[in-house]
């Protein structure tokens, strides 16, 4: 039986990651046991070794360059690193879901096949806007901003310039890309999925509920499970907090879970406020699913998600929603009904939205967030994305 061959490449991938490695992982379960595909994913790791998962699942770990300090991220580059996987499989269809360097060495890697690939990208994030235009505008250099945005656009499309799709899993991220000179052709968009079986309000625990609103009922229970940096809002709900308790008039329990560049921040929140709390990284997705739904309310506060797996499993347990303005987070919490938009990236602005949605019913909230979760699932992704991989690849030249 003749099987359509997946290679992947990803430099966002981390052991400690988040969405990127969510997305992995449910990939892999996916194809795991299929007949018909056999799915190589070639990770970046600290060496060179072969892990056959099944007879439909392999993973090439590839020895790679690890980033200094609290990040976890590998970087493949070389074409020695590269080529030996492709020549290995010899791939129907390549994936590549991170922009930078990569896709011009695995596309170049790719031309020294006999056969020729699909190579296909994923925007996994949207670093012309998140990491380049965002870096000048903090610096108030917005019209440099612009222009570096523009240059970000530039080298993107040349670095995907062979890939015949580009998948985006938000519409708003989608729309961006076609203004910005992507042909719309090939643009699909693949929305992620949540394992809503997983992540549901019956995975509350009444012992973690209690010990998070420490003998007040009334406390308001936040769960953050994002990575610790700026961009994922920590600072800024770490300002926020004394206004929040303000305005709430206690002291609202935060439940912190992850890592990252900020992480000394938590802990020093976790002493200064006997109501914030540090779970360390959280593994178990069944963990996960305990700690949000035993938590009443959670943060987008990333106005960059390219789709926000978080935000997903989050609206799943029930949880009303403070989202950032812009991004995934916009959409999600705006066709859900489920929570309120940051209006301004501010401490202030964010003390008021939590007060704001903590007045709203949150029976009402609750139901609203799980229907709207309920739409997406990772077999629907998958499946979507297999039918474009394979109407992509009867339409390719040979």
């Amino acid at each position: 039986m003749n099987r359509t061959v997946i290679v992947d490449f990803n430099n966002f991938w981390s052991p400690s990651g988040g969405g990127v490695r969510r997305y992995h992982l449910q990939r892999m379960n996916f194809y795991k046991h299929r007949e018909d595909f056999l799915l190589v994913f070639a990770m970046p790791a600290d060496k060179t070794f072969t892990e056959k998962i099944s007879d439909s699942l392999i993973i090439e770990h590839v020895k790679a360059f690890r980033f200094p300090g609290n990040w976890e991220y590998r970087f493949i580059w070389k074409q020695s690193s590269i080529r030996p996987v492709l020549e290995k499989y010899k791939p129907d269809v390549i994936e590549v879901g991170s922009p930078y360097i990569l896709p011009r060495a695995v596309s170049k890697a790719a031309e020294h096949l006999e056969k020729r690939a699909l190579l296909t990208g994923f925007w996994h994030a949207d670093f012309p806007v998140t990491y380049v235009r965002r870096y000048f505008e903090k610096l108030h250099l917005h019209r440099l901003a612009k222009v570096a945005e523009k240059l970000a656009f530039a080298y993107a499309r040349r670095s995907f310039g062979g890939y015949g799709k580009i998948q985006i899993s938000a519409h708003e991220v989608l729309d961006r890309l076609a203004r910005n000179g992507f042909a719309e052709e090939r643009l699909a968009w693949i929305p992620l999925g949540c394992d809503i079986e997983m992540f549901q309000p019956g995975k509350r625990d009444e012992a973690l509920v209690e010990e998070l609103k420490d003998g007040d009922p009334g406390r308001l229970t936040i769960f953050f499970p994002h990575r610790f940096c700026d961009e994922k809002g920590l600072r800024l709900l770490l300002e926020a907090y004394p206004l929040i308790t303000y305005k709430l008039k206690s002291g609202p329990a935060i439940l912190f879970a992850g890592t990252g560049p900020d992480l000394p921040r938590v802990e020093e929140a976790c002493k200064k406020y006997p109501h914030i709390h540090y779970k360390g990284f959280v593994k178990s997705t069944e963990e996960m699913a305990r700690c949000y739904a035993s938590c009443e309310m959670g943060f987008a506060l990333s106005g960059w998600e390219t789709f926000g797996l978080s935000i997903l499993e989050c609206l799943a347990c029930g949880n009303a929603l403070v989202g950032a303005a812009t991004g995934a987070a916009v959409e999600h919490v705006r066709e859900s009904g489920a929570g309120v938009i940051l209006r301004e990236r501010t401490p202030e602005a964010l003390a008021e939205a939590v007060a704001e949605l903590r007045s709203k019913d949150r029976g009402e909230l609750s139901r609203k967030a799980r229907a709207y979760a309920e739409k997406f699932s990772w077999n629907d992704c998958f499946e979507r994305q297999r039918s474009l991989y394979l109407e992509a690849l009867r339409e390719m030249p040979r």
